[in-house]
């Protein structure tokens, strides 16, 4: 391990309560209803689910084998009734422990008997079974934030399947039943940000000037393991003399030296369900311009965190904490990343966003970063980030909340 030699890994804290692993049958029984509500509230027949936080919401079914893009796996949601699980004859035995018990299986890789055929002849079964002559409807994600995870080959065949079948889109139903998470899922999220919170905490102990970026990526990497995370699936950052202006590039072979300013970002995973919070740590003695900037993204976070409750909107959020940085940003332009915060759970970013155009309203449940950032001169930035969950009455922290003074590396 690339440690400094003051720090021990065996003094990393540890979660002393973990949260249960899986999700029993009843939960995942309601997610289909609430998505079932709103489908029949939208006028849709059958859901048609295509990518692996879709299809894993609707089932439990957890694999890495996703990471292979040669098979198409679908789950396929009518208005009423159980799911039908549409998959590659090797998915067959992992499904079979999920509550989906309705599986239909293709071989693959077989051009002669793929996905396609197999989804058209479900769809069609469907649309046969169908009590009423109107159009069948088929929803689908669409929109922003969104993927179709199969060949476009085969999306072109099945919207050419006809027999009265329209695909419409699907985007705010899955969306709006997604957006609230579980008691369950809240505390896998809590656990995971809690995880990485320690190594945050830890980090200035385990790092030293004259490591490289790589070795600093490494070492949290390996802290966040012993910490009791399941994998670091994302990880950007970088460090550079008074201040970054790149904040998603992998880690090169350049060195911390003193006056560095080292950002850290990452999405670490428990049962599938993401963290994703930032640190800023200085090496040495922070500068008094890096010093004020971090205390304006802790300000502007600070500001946002007492605008959250339910019924505000994501807006109302977004221009408290904007009301902050303005009156110190020095080019607009090269700080704007778009949004200051965003939705979190099975996927790293999900809706809303905390931007001026999302008029999304808060309800409890819902789980959210906060993430302001602004550029502070020659093109430097300073982002901040926390994870929060809204209660009925505000809101809760996930994350262990950073200290308003910038971390320090010793030099």
């Amino acid at each position: 391990m690339f440690l400094s030699a003051a720090f021990h890994a065996d003094t990393l804290p540890r979660m002393t309560t973990e949260p249960t692993r899986g999700f029993k049958a009843a939960d995942i029984h309601a997610r289909w209803a609430a998505l079932q509500h709103a489908m029949q509230t939208a006028g849709m027949d059958a859901l048609m689910l295509t990518t692996e936080p879709d299809v894993r919401y609707v089932s439990g079914y957890l694999t890495p084998f996703w990471q292979s893009p040669t098979r198409t796996w679908t789950v396929i949601l009518p208005a009423s009734g159980e799911p039908i699980a549409v998959i590659a004859t090797i998915g067959e035995p992992l499904m079979r422990t999920t509550p989906i018990k309705h599986i239909v299986t293709y071989s693959s890789p077989h051009p002669a008997d793929d996905a396609r055929r197999t989804l058209q002849s479900v769809l069609q079964q469907l649309r046969s079974e169908s009590e009423h002559k109107k159009r069948f409807q088929i929803g689908v994600p669409m929109g922003a934030e969104t993927t179709l995870r199969m060949p476009l080959a085969d999306w072109h065949a099945l919207q050419s399947t006809g027999d009265e079948m329209d695909f419409v889109d699907a985007t705010h139903v899955v969306q709006s039943v997604q957006q609230i998470k579980s008691t369950q899922e809240v505390d896998i999220i809590r656990f995971v940000a809690q995880c990485a919170s320690n190594v945050y905490a830890q980090l200035p102990d385990a790092l030293s000037p004259g490591m490289n970026e790589i070795q600093v990526f490494k070492t949290f990497k390996q802290l966040a393991l012993i910490a009791g995370v399941d994998d670091v699936a994302f990880l950007v950052g970088g460090a550079d003399a008074d201040g970054y202006r790149d904040i998603i590039g992998p880690p090169s072979t350049r060195k911390l030296t003193a006056g560095d300013v080292l950002i850290l970002d990452t999405g670490c995973t428990r049962d599938g369900y993401y963290c994703d919070f930032d640190r800023n740590y200085s090496v040495g003695k922070a500068s008094t311009r890096v010093a004020q900037a971090h205390h304006v993204t802790w300000d502007a976070t600070e500001a946002g965190l007492q605008t959250v409750k339910p019924g505000v909107t994501c807006q109302d959020v977004f221009h408290a904490m904007q009301a902050v940085m303005q009156p110190y940003t020095s080019d607009s332009a090269s700080g704007d990343v778009g949004r200051l915060g965003h939705g979190l759970g099975m996927q790293l970013t999900e809706t809303p966003s905390f931007t001026a155009y999302d008029n999304t309203v808060l309800k409890p449940g819902m789980v959210l970063t906060l993430e302001p950032g602004y550029c502070y001169g020659d093109g430097q930035v300073m982002v901040h980030e926390e994870n929060l969950v809204v209660t009925d009455t505000g809101y809760e922290l996930l994350t262990t909340r950073a200290p308003r003074d910038i971390m320090s590396i010793p030099a």
